[in-house]
């Protein structure tokens, strides 16, 4: 998956580009990528089939047999360099060494493929000469993951030290991968699947051989690799693994598909970042059946009132989902979804799982009425003009929305404070020890061990994350503070704009409103909450506690997108939403999310909604997510 690049750890260009991996998303498209490809190479391109590991991927350096560096995938050109945390993981060979071969000479093709012995370390360098790996110099491709098992285990022990859960076991790996101590990730049991290699001075005349190579190196390899003579078996192959994948102890959302022959892939090259040879067809959204026993409400903390479906616990996409999302009571309503129903279910993007339709009305349902309450606070349900929510208007002293905005406070999103989650806000809100998220600075260490299951180390985790969150940029303060309308974007804007919290304060509606990317309503309601009494005393004891955001601003490293406005719309393949917002800013660019007839592009990634009508009634110029990294890398701004 193409990226940005972080900054915690050193950066470093990858001595052979990354490239990220064109999607098949059905059958007709693998047919038609086939296609392509025989009509380039000619009839019969053997393939192989792998399954694709949902994890991180890496690039390994070695220098004579010997583990030299290890760097994150990042943009494909430049990544985080994490040597020192990959050299904690047991699948990856610090040291690899050639051995004389019975087969041949000192150079033979004999020796170079069979003769091969891995080390994890170096107690063997007694035994083996160090001059046997000299000159042997290679670059291995793999994707770091952790098993389902260790990520259940993970969670469960995070869940009693009050420390983070991860949604996904792809995001537990990422985190892990990218810990400042290295001797974190030594613990938290991951693994890696090498999955390409470029090597120097090896025989090899397929993609199946250099994997076998890999293997006999020592490297670990996916063992479910296969070799098919064309499409149709390349198809069966996908269709077996559907299903199949939710038995293995990984996750894998999809099906790596590349021509075997290598002179068949340096023949059909690349496109400005994909290989031509290669594509990966993704799995179809796994959809099941189950009962609707309940319609839970929620309160966010803006005030808005979401349903949320309670269900019989069932199987999806490898793990037991008991809840999934309603969005809101016109859904329902559009739906007809009623208590006792039987639903049918999916996982968004595989992780967020959601009713699609109702498969079977129950007997005995009836139809369900929106609440005219707040369930928590009992306060008067509203409506708000031009949106669906029910909102609770009690936003000072809702127990809900007061829990909900120290959770957002404390969000990665946000302040990002490690080891503070839901249980432990909860605990401390109901034991009247918090009522605002300025609360949580004035905590000690001996606070924090009187609640359940939080001990000595844990307490001191916590209490290390809060108080170094003290100084938090601008931009993620003004996020922070959750008003209205204000995400993370306008939150940077409005950072870059003004340079500190005294000047947003200070800021008249019109001068607001002036800000590119802000407007009338958007500096009506910042205007507003920086004049509410509540929330200068917030600001107030957030200052006595010694919480001020730092005024240092955002700089660019590169002008290529400077003063060009554009607007994300739709799923891209090969970046997140935030990897996408994140590379435009670091190109002097800046997202928004609203399209105007100001906007300088939109990029419209798959099911793009009406965002992309917008920009085709303004006349905006809409470009594909290929377009966009194509223009960015040669520089064609117009």
């Amino acid at each position: 998956r193409l990226g940005s690049v972080g900054t915690k750890f050193d950066q470093h260009k990858h001595k052979y580009r990354l490239y990220s991996l064109d999607n098949s998303n059905n059958y007709d498209e693998l047919i038609k990528w086939y296609e392509r490809v025989t009509k380039e190479v000619g009839e019969g391109a053997e393939l192989v089939c792998e399954l694709k590991i949902d994890g991180l991927a890496v690039a390994l350096t070695y220098e004579d047999g010997i583990f030299t560096t290890g760097v994150t995938r990042g943009d494909g050109v430049v990544g985080e360099n994490i040597t020192n945390n990959l050299r904690t993981i047991k699948a990856i060979p610090l040291k690899v060494f050639i051995l004389p071969s019975p087969f041949g000479g000192e150079d033979s093709a004999e020796r170079k493929r069979l003769s091969i012995v891995s080390v994890r370390g170096f107690r063997h360098e007694e035994r083996v000469s160090e001059k046997l790996g000299k000159g042997y110099n290679f670059d291995v491709r793999g994707e770091i993951y952790m098993p389902k098992s260790s990520f259940e285990k993970l969670n469960e022990e995070n869940l009693q030290n009050g420390e983070k859960i991860f949604a996904n076991p792809r995001n537990a790996a990422s985190g892990s991968i990218r810990q400042l101590d290295s001797s974190i990730t030594a613990k938290r049991d991951l693994s890696m699947f090498c999955y390409g290699a470029i090597l120097d001075g090896f025989v090899a005349k397929t993609h199946y051989e250099t994997i076998q190579l890999l293997k006999k190196l020592g490297f670990k390899t996916n063992p479910n690799i296969e070799v098919v003579k064309n499409i149709q078996e390349a198809i069966a192959y996908c269709e077996k693994w559907e299903h199949k994948r939710f038995e293995l102890d990984y996750a894998t959302d999809g099906v790596v598909i590349k021509v075997n022959d290598l002179a068949l892939q340096q023949e059909l090259g690349f496109t400005s970042r994909a290989p031509k040879w290669a594509t990966a067809f993704k799995f179809p959204p796994e959809e099941v059946n189950t009962k609707l026993l309940d319609i839970e409400i929620n309160v966010g903390k803006t005030g808005a009132v979401t349903p949320v479906a309670i269900l019989e616990p069932v199987q999806l996409a490898g793990s037991t989902v008991s809840r999934a999302s309603l969005h809101n009571f016109d859904e329902i309503k559009r739906l007809d979804i009623r208590i006792g129903d039987t639903v049918l279910i999916k996982k968004a993007a595989e992780i967020i799982p959601k009713v699609i339709k109702v498969s079977e009305h129950s007997s005995i349902s009836n139809t369900f009425i929106p609440p005219d309450r707040c369930p928590v606070c009992q306060t008067p349900l509203e409506t708000r003009e031009g949106e669906v929510n029910l909102y609770c208007p009690n936003s000072m002293f809702c127990p809900a929305q007061i829990k909900a905005k120290i959770e957002y406070w404390v969000s990665k999103e946000a302040i990002d404070i490690d080891f503070v989650g839901p249980s432990i806000i909860e605990q401390l809100f109901d034991k009247n020890m918090i009522k605002s998220a300025a609360d949580l600075y004035a905590l000690s260490q001996q606070d924090f061990m009187q609640l359940d299951l939080v001990q000595d180390k844990s307490a001191f985790n916590i209490y290390n994350s809060i108080q170094s969150s003290k100084n938090r940029p601008l931009a993620r303060f003004l996020t922070a503070l959750s008003i209205k309308h204000v995400g993370k974007e306008t939150a940077q804007i409005l950072a870059n704009h003004f340079k500190s919290l005294e000047n947003v304060i200070n800021a008249e509606i019109e001068e607001l409103a002036t800000v590119e990317g802000v407007g009338e309503k958007i500096a009506q309601s910042i205007y507003d909450f920086f004049r509410n009494e509540n929330t200068l005393k917030f600001l107030s004891q957030l200052k006595q506690l010694g919480v001020e955001p730092n005024s240092e601003v955002f700089e660019a490293k590169s002008d290529i997108l400077a003063g060009k406005t554009i607007v994300l719309t739709g799923t891209l393949q090969s970046m997140t939403r935030d990897e996408a917002n994140e590379k435009i800013r670091l190109l002097g660019g800046k997202t928004v999310s609203s399209v105007s007839k100001n906007t300088s592009y939109v990029i419209a990634g798959e099911s793009a909604g009406s965002k992309l009508v917008k920009a085709q009634n303004f006349g905006v110029i809409i470009l594909s997510e290929d377009d966009f990294l194509g223009m960015i890398k040669e520089g064609n701004i117009g």
